[in-house]
């Protein structure tokens, strides 16, 4: 127990030393530091899921999301210690506030990008769902372009094509009814096309020659008929709209596991709407109080900070921190007069040095001048 308090003690970034002297103070910090603690461990979860799905299909992708993942809580626990330990309780309420702000819009900050990874996570299934849908229309576009793309371009072609089938079907409409009047014909039944003659007669042989020409040029329109749609799915392949198809079910969920960051995300975002463009009251409230739940928890250390009385550790803390300060002031002033000293001794060597040259030059010129 005592181990799982002084770590907590660490987290809340206290001073252990002067922290034991007051017992009063130990559960605030147990608190603090606790807080600080799972606010770092939500952190590291976070990061390390946002990283899984930036290297989603990769075989080492979760050795990537751990380290990740540790580091980022690692950096979020030093920076939320900092804040927390670096908040003065000596001045007012307002200059408590005042100095915590921009703390807590970093807090603020921290809390926004914690919560979006793990946002993620909760509304998984629905994601899933729209990035399925999302496909799905998707490939329904690029199916509809590349047709509209292949028509626009072998309009001519199409438009020949559909010639010959309306001429196919109005031969064969025509051939099936010149082989009932030449049927009418030989056995004599009278109309208004038949001469009621029975037998193969003239009128007999001029329908059979009617008919063979209309079978004749039904051959030909459907041999070109044929060589246009041979040269038109020839077409097709070569374009690529007879390769696409509509994604299965099984594709859509390969596509949704491996789906990216960036792309869930956007999922993400766009739940908190209908498919009329009207906002979804339900799951924009139920997004938002989430986010709101990890800034508060982000925000509660500081929080917790500034709303605790001004206690006898936050009493003792100033005064070391005062009397730190003036130690290091004293401590310059003695590097100041040490320094001072030592640099007037080297000035006055330096001064020695130089009268003995000079002094040593004079004799030597003396002697040099007597001898001459």
């Amino acid at each position: 127990m005592k181990k799982i308090t002084r770590f907590f003690w660490f987290c809340s970034g206290a001073h252990v030393g002067t922290l034991k002297k007051y017992p009063i103070e130990h559960n605030k910090y147990v608190g603090i530091g606790a807080t600080i603690f799972f606010t770092a461990l939500f952190a590291s979860l976070s990061g390390g899921y946002a990283m899984y799905f930036v290297f989603a299909g990769n075989p080492i992708a979760v050795v990537f999301a751990v380290l990740f993942g540790l580091i980022w809580g690692t950096a979020i626990f030093n920076m939320d210690r900092y804040i927390v330990s670096s908040i003065d309780k000596q001045g007012t309420t307002n200059q408590q506030i005042l100095q915590a702000s921009p703390r807590i819009l970093l807090a603020i900050m921290i809390g926004v990008v914690i919560s979006r990874p793990l946002e993620l996570k909760i509304f998984d299934k629905e994601i899933r769902q729209k990035l399925k849908t999302a496909y799905l229309k998707g490939q329904h576009r690029k199916i509809d372009t590349l047709e509209k793309t292949y028509s626009e371009k072998y309009a001519m072609e199409l438009h020949k094509d559909n010639e010959l089938k309306r001429e196919k079907d109005s031969l064969e409409t025509a051939i099936n009814n010149s082989r009932s009047e030449l049927n009418q014909e030989v056995f004599g039944d009278k109309t208004d096309q038949t001469s009621g003659i029975v037998g193969y007669g003239t009128y007999a042989k001029q329908k059979q020659d009617v008919l063979q020409e209309k079978e004749d040029r039904l051959k030909t329109v459907m041999d070109n008929q044929d060589k246009m749609d041979q040269y038109l799915a020839a077409r097709k392949d070569y374009e690529g709209v007879n390769q696409i198809r509509l994604f299965s079910e099984h594709q859509l969920d390969s596509l949704s596991n491996v789906a990216g960051f960036s792309d869930r995300n956007w999922a993400l975002g766009q739940l908190t709407y209908n498919e009329n463009g009207t906002r979804d009251l339900d799951t924009y409230l139920a997004e938002s109080f989430i986010s709101f739940l990890f800034i508060l928890f982000e925000c509660l250390p500081v929080f917790v900070k500034l709303m605790s009385p001004v206690g006898p550790y936050d009493i003792a803390i100033s005064k070391i921190s005062e009397a730190d300060i003036y130690y290091a002031e004293r401590d310059k002033e003695r590097n100041i007069k040490v320094t001072d000293s030592v640099y007037d001794h080297h000035v006055d060597k330096e001064i020695e040095k130089h009268k003995k040259i000079i002094s040593a030059q004079s004799d030597y010129d003396m002697e040099r001048h007597s001898y001459d």
